[in-house]
Parts: C-alpha cells; structure tokens; sequence
C-alpha cells in the first residue's frame, strides 16, 4: 500500500498589514490559509508501510461489534475507590502464561 503525501512545502509565514480603525488582524485572518503551495512550488512524496506496519495499524482501531460494558468498568472503579477490589496473582499468572502460550512461546518459566 502506498500513500501519496502532497503539499508538504514549508508553510509561508502570513503578512502582516496594519489594522484599520484599530482592529487586530491576526495571523489567521478570515478567508485565509497559510501554507498554500504555488502551482510550480509541489513537491510529491511517497510512504509504504510494511505488511506488519498495516497489521499493527489495523489492530489499534477499534473493531465493529466491540463494545466496552460500562456496568462492569463502573463496578470495578467502585470496589478499587471503596477497598474492596481483590487481586489474585494465581489468576494473572495463568493469564501471562496462557497469553505467552498463544504468542508462540513455551509457556516454561
């Protein structure tokens, strides 16, 4: 996959004119943009990302259908604020190693 990135010339800093009748006319005055390329001033650059670029870029967004069940996030800030949140280390342990198991490695400490 290759993105085309355009108009990536270094943006021309805004010209000032004096304000009339005591206005202040800044830099982002309305109707205009700085930074706009001139017709003969473009220049085009290209970017491919690698395969596992896009897997990971695919990965960080958020798939259709998950949803986060706001009841259960809502409980667990309640019991952390409260004191009452248990910790089991047995439980994260099996789901470190269980993980460690799916990525590919032995799972043996």
């Amino acid at each position: 996959m290759t993105t085309p990135i355009s108009n990536n010339t270094p943006n021309t800093p805004p010209s000032f004119a004096p304000a009339a009748s005591g206005a202040s006319a800044g830099p982002a005055a309305a109707g205009t943009s700085a930074g706009q390329a001139g017709a003969g001033g473009q220049v085009d650059d290209q970017i491919k990302l690698t395969d596992s670029a896009l897997a990971l870029q695919d990965a960080s967004r958020p798939q259709e259908g998950t949803m986060v069940d706001q009841k259960r996030v809502d409980e667990i800030r309640a019991a952390i604020a409260n004191g009452s949140y248990t910790i089991s280390p047995a439980r994260i342990a099996e789901k470190m190693l269980t993980l460690e198991q799916q990525l590919g490695g032995t799972g043996k400490a």
